[in-house]
């Protein structure tokens, strides 16, 4: 009976521990290709603090972005999910290139080793979600609509399927 009840235990809190990712685009940019976000974008970020921060049922651990570049490109993900890292208390970890979805998969085993129970945020370029999520151990990744800036896709383990695919619902964004 001890036995059966420490089995029982211990499988609870490796269920417990293991983390859904939830993946986002960076918020908009600007038409002309330019750095950084936009109005719109810079609303985005403040907006995704109440979708993903202290207050929300994604019980965010870890917050993933693109590494962004020293000449100011690629910031956009970071930018996004920065007001996020604040309400959350934690740092962005920018370690991964963008070109680079096998240290997105790597970066989550290692969290998902840690088992905090906690789940994962990625806010990547759109085109490289898919790859992303292809490292991650789905077979047919799905594509990010062009057009749009305001889908999560939800990614549980084993990670092999997109289960869900929600808007942000940010007023007058989405």
């Amino acid at each position: 009976m001890l036995l059966t009840t420490l089995l029982i235990l211990a499988l609870t809190a490796t269920a417990s521990a293991t983390p859904t990712v939830y993946l986002i685009r960076h918020g908009e940019k600007p038409a002309d290709g330019g750095d950084g976000l936009t109005i719109q974008g810079q609303q985005r970020a403040q907006c995704l603090r109440t979708v993903f921060g202290n207050a929300s049922q994604y019980n965010i651990g870890k917050i993933l972005a693109q590494t962004p570049k020293a000449n100011g490109k690629r910031t956009r993900p970071l930018l996004t999910v920065q007001p996020v890292a604040a309400d959350l208390g934690i740092t962005v970890d920018t370690s991964c290139d963008r070109d680079d979805p096998d240290c997105v998969a790597d970066a989550v085993a290692k969290f998902e080793k840690k088992g905090s129970g906690k789940n994962v945020l990625v806010c990547w370029e759109h085109d490289a979600l898919s790859d992303i999520v292809g490292s991650l151990g789905m077979k047919k990744p799905l594509s990010y609509p062009d057009e749009s800036f305001n889908l999560i896709w939800t990614d549980p383990k084993p990670y092999k399927s997109v289960t869900a695919v929600t808007s942000e619902n940010c007023p007058g964004l989405d």
